[in-house]
Order: structure tokens, then sequence, then C-alpha cells
């Protein structure tokens, strides 16, 4: 049977990542937290993780990153990688969504996740996932859409959802989360559980599933996904406004 080579990239936080699977086995990750912004550095760990395993980028079959949300540079700069290595191989590209490589790495056994990170500016980035119904299904669904919110909405839409069931926060800034709960006070029925923010490694077994689905993209089609409207959007002002 013919193994699948994925290289998995994650360039939407400060930390970032790269990892190198073998279909869902990782074989290669190296991630650092500097001052230097991850999408200047990354190019220099790729040499390094390519040369330590003996690959090369024309061995890949699947290229999967980081969609959003994060870093609107960060973002741009993995987005733009990963289509112009499609472009050159002609490799596929699997986008996942930095929130559901959160809520992967769950273990706890409630059936809805709710994966959150830090979007700055005091404000959260979330999104809602249950589990599936059937013990064969694999991955997680995302219900409704995936939000950024101020502490006062995240607290909000927590106690809603949790007088109905139980339910976990999975989030790698688990102080921050935390803080929030408590200063909004939002039942105990919402556990914090603290994932890794070194996504690469899931992002590439997420798109190792997304492959076996064949839902995939190309240089074409690949998207951000940023969640949050930039800050040219925010200060965009109509002619008649000026």
């Amino acid at each position: 049977m013919r193994h699948v080579l994925i290289l998995a990239l994650d360039t939407s936080s400060p930390c970032g990542s790269l990892a190198i699977l073998r279909d869902c086995r990782v074989i290669g990750t190296v991630s650092t937290w500097t001052d230097e912004i991850y999408s200047s550095r990354m190019f220099r760990q790729l040499d390094f993780l390519l040369g330590e395993l003996s690959l090369n980028l024309r061995e890949f079959n699947l290229f999967a990153v980081v969609a959003g949300p994060g870093s609107f540079t960060g973002l741009r700069v993995g987005l733009a990688a990963a289509k112009g290595w499609a472009e050159v191989y002609g490799t596929p590209i699997a986008a996942i969504s930095g929130l559901e490589a959160i809520a992967a790495q769950s273990h706890s056994p409630d059936s809805v996740l709710i994966a959150a990170t830090d979007a700055r500016r005091g404000q959260i980035y979330c999104g809602r996932y249950v589990r599936p119904m059937n013990q064969g299904d694999e991955g997680l669904a995302l219900e409704d859409e995936e939000r950024v919110m101020d502490p006062a909405e995240f607290a909000d839409a927590l106690t809603g959802m949790s007088e109905n069931s139980p339910l976990t926060v999975i989030t790698p800034v688990p102080e921050l989360v935390s803080k929030m709960l408590s200063d909004h006070k939002v039942l105990p029925a919402s556990r914090v559980e603290e994932a890794s923010p070194i996504l690469a490694p899931l992002v590439g077994r997420l798109g190792y599933l997304r492959a076996q689905r064949g839902a995939l993209d190309d240089a074409l089609t690949l998207a951000a996904s940023y969640v949050r409207r930039t800050d040219a959007e925010l200060k965009w002002k109509a002619p008649s406004e000026i």
C-alpha cells in the first residue's frame, strides 16, 4: 500500500510549527517561540526538517495548512507558500481550521467541545464542535460557524450552551479562558482543558482524513478564513462618508 507523505504547516500563531507525516504518523516536527515572527523563520526551519529527513518538496503527496483564524500576516505567508508549492509540484492542499486542530486534541468525554484561542485585542476566537453520533465516524463536526467574541459575548454563549448539556472548552491559553469564565461567572458545567499550541502534527492528521474524503483544494481554490475583518475593512469608509 502506498503511503501518503504530508507536509503540515501552521503560521497562524507566534510559535508556529511544521510537521512531516507518513499517513497519520508524525516523523518530524519543529517549532520555536522567539521575538522574530514565525513567517520569517519558517523557511529556515523547513530546510532543516527536510535535511534531517533527507526529503525534498517534490516527494510530498499532500500539503496541509492552517487556513485560519489567526495572525493575518502569518496566514497570508503560510497560504502563499502552500499555493506556490502546490502550483509547482501539482500537489493537492488540505485547508484546516486551527480551531479544529485545537478541538481534535481533546480527551473529554463530552459530546460538545468549544475550541478557543487568543484573538488579541481583548477578544477570543471560538468554534463549537460536536463528536460524531456513530462510533465508526471520524473527526469532529463544526456547528454554526467559527467566531470572534469579546469576553462577555463568549461567557454568555457558553452559559446558554452549558444549560442544556455539559461541554468542554479546549484551548492553548487556559489561563486566559479560565479568567474570562470566572470574571463572568459562567456555570461550572463548562470545563477548561489545555491544548498544545503546536498545531502542525494535528493539522497533518486532519489533512490526511480530509484527503481520504477527497475534500481538498489546489492553488486556485485555497482561501483564508480570517473570521475577523481586517483593519482595512474596519477602517474603510464609503465615498459618501469622506
